[in-house]
C-alpha cells in the first residue's frame, strides 16, 4: 500500500504551490481570484477572515468569511486551485480556538484585537 501512497505524494507534487504564505485561523488575508466572464477576464480581490483550515497537500482549503454589502458570506476555497492568482496577510490576529465560528456573530468583523 505505500507503493501507491508514493504515487499519490508525486502526482499531487506537481499541483501544490510554494508561493502560500503562513496564516492562521483568525487571520484576516487578501485572495486575489481570476475569474473568467465569456471572453474576458479579470482578478476579484476579496478580504476576509479565515475561520478554518483542513485538508493537507493538494486538497488543503481554506474557509473565509467577509461581509459583502451588509450580508457575510463564507467561502470555502482550494488553497492550491489555478484560479488563485496570490494571497496576502493583511493583518494577524490571536484567538484561542482553531475554529473561530463565534467571528460569525461579530458584526465588525475587521476589527479583531
Amino acid at each position: 500500500m505505500t507503493g501507491m501512497d508514493d504515487l499519490i505524494r508525486t502526482v499531487e507534487a506537481r499541483f501544490i504551490r510554494d508561493e502560500i504564505p503562513e496564516f492562521r485561523p483568525g487571520d484576516i488575508i487578501r485572495l486575489y481570484e481570476r475569474h473568467t466572464e465569456g471572453a474576458r477576464e479579470r482578478i476579484q480581490p476579496v478580504e476576509g477572515v479565515v475561520l478554518k483550515i483542513s485538508g493537507s497537500g493538494a486538497s488543503e482549503t481554506v474557509t473565509v468569511r467577509w461581509v459583502a454589502a451588509g450580508v457575510g458570506v463564507e467561502r470555502t476555497i482550494p488553497l492550491h486551485s489555478p484560479k488563485i492568482v496570490r494571497i496576502e496577510v493583511v493583518k494577524r490576529n490571536t484567538v484561542r480556538q482553531s475554529r473561530p465560528y463565534w467571528l460569525r456573530r461579530v458584526t465588525r468583523i475587521h476589527k479583531i484585537q
